[in-house]
């Protein structure tokens, strides 16, 4: 393969796992309006898209269907965001605009000083990622499920480690993000190999750092201290690898799991929109319709990480519900947030009688 057909088809994943996002991510742009950035819509639209996958794959997984079912079932679903993403961009043309804060130039030159130290950490953690990939014992389960995907068009409907046919795997099909990944793959035309253990984790480790930087952005600081919350994250990522089990290791050496997604982007996106949520009751502000629909999106997408994700995500939702309402008076709040566990409740109930 010559040089130029290896930069296309790196091209296309950028646009597949970063400029998609960011365009489908205009369907939530009326939430985030006042600040309207290109993290948050990146990272909403692939909550939007992680959603999608799962609504698709996982009937076509239990009725043992192919890849390609998916595959086609899925081009058709990003259609309709896009055609969904023009419209809502037509109707708020407006560009991405961050709030800016007046400062002085001493203070500027610091956080601008500090970003550039956050971006270094960063570029060293994508770089080590890359180079040093980590091979892990369920990598021979999880990248072999993907690869069988893209190469036999059959979904967990083989033995990973020999290749054999076998009966359909339910439990880990109601959590296809292998099949994502396999995706990504038949895409681009890259190998599922390459995808999932030296390209994947740049886009993952990016994505969760995106989402740390909404909620030290949006909820728990400003200014200077945004880019000083983020290198501090940084340092404990890098220097948290204390144990094999620990959500650093899955961040930085797992990060093609969807495991790692659940810890390191999905949960902590949950706490991002509940803390939002809790913020606009107190200030007794609006809550749109399109802030549950990305609530509910990313509770789909814990269901597509890991079959844990739906138990976790409704336990985080359950008590953060019930301290919200009884907090803010506010006891009608359950109902969404009740609305919003139910695709969770569904998938659990799936596992305990099929798995």
């Amino acid at each position: 393969m010559n040089i130029k057909m290896i930069v296309v088809r790196l091209i296309w994943l950028a646009v597949l796992t970063l400029a998609l996002p960011i365009w489908v991510g205009h369907c939530f742009a009326a939430v985030d309006k006042p600040h309207k950035n290109a993290v948050f819509l990146w990272i909403s639209g692939q909550m939007l898209l992680w959603a999608g996958f799962q609504v698709i794959c996982v009937p076509v997984i239990l009725l043992e269907g192919r890849f390609r079912h998916v595959m086609i079932g899925y081009s058709v679903y990003l259609l309709v965001l896009l055609v969904l993403a023009t419209v809502f961009w037509f109707r708020n043309p407006r560009g991405l605009r961050p709030v800016r804060q007046e400062k002085t130039a001493k203070s500027e030159k610091t956080e601008v000083l500090l970003w550039v130290i956050f971006a270094v950490l960063l570029l060293i953690q994508l770089v080590l990622a890359v180079v040093m990939v980590y091979g892990d014992g369920d990598d021979a389960y999880y990248v072999a499920i993907s690869t069988a995907a893209q190469e036999s068009g059959k979904m967990y409907q083989k033995i990973p480690y020999t290749g054999m046919n076998t009966e359909l795997d339910v439990r880990h099909g109601l959590a296809p993000f292998p099949i994502w990944i396999a995706w990504l793959a038949r895409m681009t035309g890259i190998s599922t190999v390459v995808v999932a253990k030296t390209l994947l984790p740049v886009v993952l480790i990016s994505m969760t750092y995106g989402v740390f930087y909404l909620l030290g952005s949006r909820i728990l600081f400003s200014g200077q201290s945004v880019p000083l919350f983020l290198i501090c994250t940084e340092v404990l990522v890098m220097f948290g690898d204390y144990s094999f089990y620990t959500v650093e290791n899955f961040m930085i050496a797992r990060s093609r799991q969807g495991k790692a997604a659940l810890g390191s982007i999905l949960i902590p996106m949950i706490f991002f929109l509940l803390l939002w949520l809790f913020r606009r009751l107190q200030e007794e502000k609006k809550i749109t319709v399109g802030f549950w629909m990305l609530l509910g999106a990313v509770m789909i997408s814990c269901c597509l990480a890991s079959t844990m994700g739906a138990l976790l995500a409704c336990m985080l939702m359950g008590v953060a519900g019930i301290c919200g309402a009884v907090c803010y008076k506010r006891f009608r709040l359950l109902l969404p947030l009740a609305a919003c566990c139910i695709p969770c409740v569904i998938y659990a109930g799936m596992y305990l009688l099929l798995g």
